[in-house]
């Protein structure tokens, strides 16, 4: 069984009407509720996607975007086992942040995927990884937009 530590571009990518790369995303989820891939999502993660879900709701004029980002993070963890960070993966994470100058909850994400065993997935491939590719080839990264599901 394939599994995956998720990003929140992957989680929030669902929510987005106009994304392209919904129908991914949808199909990946639904693989998971098949038992046939296992996601698993790090704490970080969930205070990110909490954080930039009430931010997206909120300029898409939802109601109550505080509510419902609360209702996507449930969502996330019905479908997603969540993952406490060791001490191993939060120092591993700081060590990814010095090395690759990404966001550091991306660097929990990819500290994590390496201590399970799987791979970290990103939606695709953003703009501070852009000119890394050598060091991220050596690392357990997926990217969603570069996959076929």
């Amino acid at each position: 069984m394939t599994s995956y530590v998720v990003d929140s571009s992957v989680i929030l990518e669902r929510i987005i009407r106009s994304s392209p790369h919904k129908a991914k995303v949808e199909r990946l989820f639904s693989e998971t509720a098949r038992g046939k891939v296992k996601l698993f999502v790090a704490l970080p993660t969930l205070s990110e996607v909490l954080y930039a879900a009430s931010r997206l709701y909120e300029l898409a004029g939802v109601e109550r975007p505080n509510e419902e980002a609360a209702t996507l993070v449930e969502w996330v963890k019905s479908r997603c086992r969540v993952v406490a960070l060791s001490e191993s993966s939060a120092l591993r994470a700081g060590e990814l942040k010095k090395l690759l100058k990404l966001a550091l909850v991306d660097c929990y994400v990819i500290a994590v995927a390496g201590e399970l065993g799987c791979a970290a997935l990103f939606l695709k491939r953003e703009r501070e990884m852009l000119g890394k590719e050598d060091v991220l080839k050596q690392l357990p990264i997926e990217f969603l937009a570069e996959r076929d599901i």
